[in-house]
């Protein structure tokens, strides 16, 4: 009971707690720069590929086979690929596109309202990516979508968990703290398109939050799973690598070339693996 108990206490610090953080991160700055969101994530994402290779599949390999570890591996990338091609599609199709008036009337003058050059009366209507959903339906959505999401991510940190269990490392925790560091950005980009349509800081910092929620059930589900048998916890630890496989090569290294291209990157990346294979290490011996 303890075990669960200190997974809770770490998985809301981390899972909610770093959403929340970039919250407010978001409310205090409100624009950061690009490059600097940039370099946050290919950071984080060298540590991950640090954890995923040199902990969940290192202990997942001593109690399966090499090939069956494969396996599982995929199937965690692909859980998490079609979840978030589900949430992609739920986003751009669910909701109603009915927010703006598509057929311009006569003015007073008797024009016709073509002239495209005309600034929209009211900013806080802005449309997000998908050309459909003012700012503050595309932060509520991009909420879900982080919520549905940090499931699986929860799952990773209960499998490492279960594994540093049974090593006597550290390795839970490390898991959670770097999970905790990837939250941020995500926690600025639900913040932001709310504040930006005029939600009060506090309720977008509290949206981003409740997000993070499902961290800590799928937390203890990774946990319950990893710890029932060796089997079940080699399953549990390669599911939970190609959970963040996908987080890091479809998410975080894409989303960070969006954003800034440089050399620089590359060195970020770098670090952040140096810094988790040395964290890593550092706990096992």
């Amino acid at each position: 009971m303890h075990e669960y108990l200190t997974i809770f206490l770490i998985t809301a610090l981390t899972g909610v707690g770093g959403l929340a953080l970039g919250g407010v991160f978001a409310a205090a700055i409100h624009s950061p720069s690009e490059r600097s969101v940039s370099l946050l994530l290919r950071f984080t994402a060298g540590v991950m590929i640090s954890v995923v290779c040199f902990d969940l599949i290192a202990d997942a390999t001593e109690d399966a086979s090499v090939l069956y570890v494969v396996v599982w591996i995929l199937v965690g990338y692909f859980f998490t690929y079609l979840l978030n091609c589900w949430i992609d599609k739920q986003a751009h199709h669910s909701h109603s596109h009915g927010g703006h008036d598509h057929h311009d009337e006569h003015d007073e003058h008797g024009h016709h309202g073509h002239d495209h050059h005309e600034a929209p009366a009211d900013p806080r209507q802005e449309m997000c990516a998908c050309g459909h959903h003012t700012l503050h339906t595309a932060g509520l959505v991009l909420a879900a979508a982080v919520a549905l999401h940090n499931m699986p991510v929860g799952m990773a940190i209960g499998a490492t968990f279960a594994g540093a269990a049974e090593a006597a490392g550290g390795a839970g925790i490390l898991a959670a703290l770097i999970i905790g560091l990837h939250n941020l950005p995500e926690g600025m980009s639900i913040a932001a398109p709310l504040l930006s349509s005029g939600s009060r800081p506090a309720a977008a910092i509290g949206v981003a939050a409740v997000s993070g929620l499902p961290t800590i059930v799928g937390a203890m589900l990774g946990y319950s799973l990893g710890t029932m048998n060796p089997t079940l916890l080699s399953i549990s630890l390669s599911f939970a690598a190609g959970a963040m496989l996908y987080v890091i090569f479809g998410e975080l290294l894409p989303e960070s070339e969006h954003l800034w291209q440089h050399k620089l990157s590359g060195l970020a990346t770098m670090l952040g693996l140096l810094l988790g294979l040395v964290l890593i290490f550092s706990h096992h011996h």
